[in-house]
């Protein structure tokens, strides 16, 4: 009963673009499409950057299954919101403040959440500058990142002093806005927050133990190239933890109906984290799906689910 509302709408799932994971975004939106279409629902796929806006804006609601800048970081929200338009997921601020890695740092610190020490570029300094107070304050190893990108694009992991420099330099020329994290060498983990029934629940926690040195864009979407083990083998207690660390994490930034959120534990199960996805992947390699599949719930239903976050009051 409670899944009737959208039968008799317009369900456009957007997918594609022109951010760097178009191809990723492709084949979410694929997925989605198709799972939705399973369920009966009058659905339609729509690429902006093959077919333009016209067919979104005469949807009744919008499925976003946009990866990355832009589409996950609010701007799309905000301008679904200017036509009045129902979306899945999180609204303008949540999607905004996920993005940017520093912003929700921020929050997450101010919300007693562990995240791992960083140091931020400031407009105005030199690289010379940034290096010598990266040192002096969080050391080696440590990771360099961009400030708003998905999928670990750009992420590079730094264990020698001669590496950090150029590391800085390239990443800087590409990305622009970046910053420093330090590193933590223990296990990469991950928890699907899905709200259910309006009781926002954490999925089985996933472990992800890539061939190469991190979790990075190849090991996300190549096949064979990551181990994914369910659930996380982890300290009891400490999986709890992180499981509870994700819900505040999920809720501290404002995000509605889903979330994906990415974390590391050191050496003794404690765990960190890093960032908050407001739109995780859902090809057949994604992490979210395969969470909620061990908590019971297939993939069509999972996008049932997440389909109706779209009736869901966005901040």
């Amino acid at each position: 009963m409670k899944y009737r509302l959208l039968k008799d709408k317009k369900i456009i799932v957007v997918c594609g673009w022109i951010s760097r994971e178009r191809e990723v975004s492709l084949r979410s939106g694929k997925k989605i499409y198709e799972a939705l279409l399973k369920k009966g629902y009058n659905t339609i796929l729509v690429d902006p950057k093959e077919d333009g806006w016209e067919p979104v804006l005469n949807g009744d609601v919008i499925f976003i299954a946009l990866h990355g800048k832009p589409g996950e970081d609010g701007a799309v929200q905000g301008f679904l919101e200017t036509f009045n338009i129902p979306y899945t997921g999180s609204g303008v601020l949540a999607s905004s403040l996920a993005m940017n890695k520093i912003a929700s740092k921020k929050i997450f610190i101010a919300s007693g959440i562990p995240t791992p020490m960083y140091v931020s570029l400031n407009s105005d300094e030199s690289v010379e500058s940034f290096i010598s107070r990266t040192l002096e304050t969080i050391g080696l190893p440590l990771v360099v990142k961009p400030v708003s990108e998905g999928s670990s694009i750009g992420v590079s992991i730094i264990k020698k002093e001669e590496e950090l420099e150029p590391t800085i330099r390239e990443t800087i020329e590409k990305f622009h806005d970046i910053f420093v994290e330090k590193y933590i060498e223990g296990r990469e983990i991950t928890v699907g927050v899905l709200e259910i029934d309006e009781e926002i629940v954490a999925l089985p926690i996933l472990e992800l133990v890539p061939k190469k040195e991190f979790y990075d864009y190849n090991a996300k979407y190549t096949a064979g190239m990551t181990e994914f083990i369910i659930p996380a083998r982890m300290n009891e207690e400490k999986y709890k933890l992180a499981q509870e660390l994700a819900i505040l994490a999920h809720k501290s930034l404002g995000c509605v109906g889903f979330s994906r959120v990415d974390l590391v534990t050191d050496k003794d199960d404690n765990p960190y984290v890093l960032e908050v996805n407001t739109i995780p992947g859902m090809t057949d390699l994604s992490d979210l799906p395969a969470m909620a599949k061990a908590y019971g719930i297939e993939y069509e239903d999972l996008a049932e689910i997440m389909l109706y976050s779209a009736l869901k009051s966005k901040k």
